[in-house]
């Protein structure tokens, strides 16, 4: 009875052993995996470095026109951004480009002579706009903020799904960002990647869309119109018709009451 008593005992404390290394064992991979999962956290929520970028303000469709925003973030820490230049793309070249004033900006549109003239809204243009140019008046774009610079541009090309632009920004102590490098599909975003502007699908908003939609609503006004002066000639009828009635009531309770009334008189003299 003392031997088995002992041997289970030994098998006690050993299987005891054997489940605390387990343990162990366990918590140190579980630590480690959670190490690792911990720096791939760190790694992919890593803030992206921002960049001069360009948006549309609503849908910049092919063949049709646009108000696009050149967003400009200031990454310096003690100097200011001071200068942006914005170069247009030589092969879809844009024949209108207009500015919105900025408080505290001048700005410069520079044209250039087009090797081949672009045909808009029958007439050809043998010059479009190649380059805008922002300088600060004052402090320009200061750290911690940023900036929107409108356009508004067209007539948008038809022949491509997007348009880079070549950017270049420049710091109050002199220092210039370049940011022209255009994404090529299939690899990483490069390092200054150009402003790129997404075209969505060509729409019937721009051309004689216009012009056939005032039609329509003005048809469908004339028609609305028809309608109303059917309604009024109809509920003029209609009122007519109630008058009418009421008039010819009226006589008909008249005529009944001096019926009734001749009535009881020519009783009276019978009785009489």
């Amino acid at each position: 009875m003392q031997v088995s008593r002992t041997a289970s005992r030994t098998d006690t404390v050993t299987a005891s052993r054997t489940a605390s290394r387990t343990a162990s064992r366990v918590a140190a991979r579980v630590a480690a995996a959670a190490a690792v999962a911990g720096s791939a956290v760190l790694v992919l929520s890593a803030p992206a470095s921002a960049h001069v970028s360009v948006q549309p303000e609503g849908i910049a469709a092919k063949g049709g026109y646009a108000v696009v925003d050149f967003k400009v973030p200031n990454e310096r820490d003690k100097t200011s951004t001071t200068k942006l230049e914005v170069n247009f793309p030589a092969d879809h070249p844009l024949a209108s480009v207009m500015p919105q004033p900025i408080d505290g900006w001048t700005v410069k549109v520079t044209k250039s002579k087009l090797a081949k003239p672009l045909t808009l809204h029958s007439e050809k243009i043998d010059e479009a706009v190649t380059k805008v140019t922002w300088t600060a008046d004052g402090k320009g774009i200061e750290p911690g903020y940023f900036q929107k610079f409108p356009l508004s541009v067209g007539a948008l090309p038809e022949d491509t799904d997007q348009l880079a632009f070549k950017a270049i920004q420049t710091y109050s102590d002199n220092e210039v960002v370049r940011w022209i490098e255009v994404q090529q599909k299939g690899q990483d975003e490069p390092e200054n990647p150009a402003p790129v502007l997404e075209l969505s699908a060509a729409t019937d908003d721009h051309g004689g869309a216009s012009a056939a939609t005032d039609d329509s609503a003005e048809g469908d006004s004339a028609a609305a119109n028809g309608k109303d002066e059917k309604t009024a000639a109809a509920a003029d009828s209609t009122s007519g018709s109630d008058t009418t009635a009421r008039v010819l009531a009226v006589v008909g309770i008249v005529i009944g009451a001096a019926g009734v009334g001749y009535g009881v008189v020519a009783g009276r003299r019978r009785t009489s």
